[in-house]
């Protein structure tokens, strides 16, 4: 009698090319022991935390979906972008792919496997190199029907607090959820793409449609996002007690955390604050001319004289060559607001009827009305100065008059 041979064992599933786990030959572990492990944030040994370092990264490495959402994605976003739709966007997020190549890129980055950390971190610019490249595309398409307004795709060119309140909670949610859980993180995963892809395709459509507010912003507020959850990410994984292994997978912790901490302070500003903060105000001291011109003089005046008839008034020319006290009328500057009847406000162009776009403003924002009108088939076209001092031109019919000028006559 011959001893038949043992059946095949099914292929455990690959680890992604290059990863490199912290333990060496390791025996794969039951499931309800990685269900011990996510129970608990010490692990008991070294191969169950080894093994569960290898289950994540297989869930964390990218697939052909993850490319394909976030080509679809883009391009509801861009068409978004054009009809300026709120609906469009939010579904447009919805379709985005789950950020999980992120959280291999804080888990490369916090175990210190230098090539699982590049590998997914290039999968997550290719996906975003798809977003930007189709908001690009739409952007040309809108060129057919400019002037548009582009009030949302202005919104997600700019940082806003509340923003980064919802990333930081997605970031923190979703390294969380995907450590303790092999349930798919969507609600986070949503909350990361609109930080992540939003602007990011407002960058690509402004490049197309050659609105230059918003291709740099956006690409700026997409890497200032991008920092923000990479150092709440690893710091996740540190309270949960993950650790780099070796010199090497160390010195990757250290300096991507640095690059992400110098992002932050370099494109946010908060350099300045701090060194704005700790530097005394400096005092100004008065001069004696200013004293001077300031105080009044304290010359006797002569007595008047005793003639019958009254005061005599000495005219004073109006212009005098040698007079240092000639005073001199100045044009008040005038000032209006914007106040369209449809849209929730206008957009700025660089030249009148022009097809160039310099700046958008929402209703109620206050402009510097210049002395400059042309008409141009039909329609008063008004020079102004925003508030952050771009000059462009607006239909008279958005503005509203706060002041007073002689070239400007309110129309509402």
């Amino acid at each position: 009698m011959t001893l038949s041979e043992p059946p095949p064992t099914p292929n455990e599933p690959e680890l992604p090319d290059g990863f490199t786990p912290l333990g060496d030959s390791i025996s794969p572990t039951p499931a309800h022991h990685r269900r011990r492990v996510r129970r608990y944030f010490v692990t008991p040994n070294e191969d169950e935390r080894s093994a569960l370092v290898e289950n994540l990264a297989r869930r964390a490495f990218p697939s052909f979906e993850f490319f394909l959402f976030a080509l679809l994605s883009g391009a509801i976003l861009g068409a978004g972008f054009i009809l300026d739709s709120q609906a469009l966007l939010l579904l447009g997020i919805l379709l985005a792919p789950l950020m999980t190549p992120w959280v291999g890129v804080v888990l490369g980055m916090m175990t210190g496997s230098w090539r699982f950390f590049f590998q997914t971190l290039i999968a997550l610019l290719a996906a975003g190199v798809l977003v930007f490249l189709t908001g690009g595309l739409a952007g040309l398409a809108a060129r057919l029907w400019l002037p548009l307004p582009l009030f949302q795709a202005d919104i997600a060119a700019h940082l806003w607090w509340p923003n980064l309140v919802v990333l930081a909670l997605g970031a923190l949610l979703m390294v969380y959820s995907f450590v303790r859980s092999e349930d798919k993180p969507i609600l986070p995963s949503v909350m990361l793409s609109y930080g992540l892809l939003l602007p990011l395709s407002a960058a690509g459509f402004g490049l197309g449609s050659g609105a230059p507010h918003l291709w740099p912003n956006g690409v700026l507020v997409c890497l200032v996002h991008l920092a923000l959850i990479t150092l709440l990410g690893g710091l996740v994984l540190v309270v949960l007690r993950f650790r780099p292994a070796g010199f090497f997978g160390t010195l990757l912790t250290v300096l991507v955390g640095l690059l992400c901490l110098a992002a932050l302070v370099s494109l946010t500003g908060l350099g300045d604050l701090i060194l704005g903060i700790g530097r005394a105000p400096a005092v100004q001291k008065a001069t004696p001319t200013a004293a001077v011109l300031v105080l009044p003089s304290l010359t006797p005046s002569p007595l008047p004289s005793a003639t019958p008839a009254g005061p005599t008034q000495t005219p004073v020319p109006l212009e005098s060559p040698t007079s240092t006290l000639t005073p001199s009328l100045q044009a008040t500057a005038a000032y209006a607001v914007i106040a369209a009847s449809s849209g929730g406000g206008a957009v700025v162009r660089s030249d009148p009827a022009g097809q160039t776009i310099v700046a958008t403003l929402l209703n109620g924002a206050v402009v510097q009305v210049l002395p400059d009108i042309q008409s141009v088939g039909g329609s008063n076209w008004v020079h102004i100065r925003t508030a952050q001092g771009v000059e462009g031109w607006v239909l008279q019919t958005v503005l509203a008059a706060t002041t007073p000028t002689p070239s400007f006559t309110p129309t509402r």
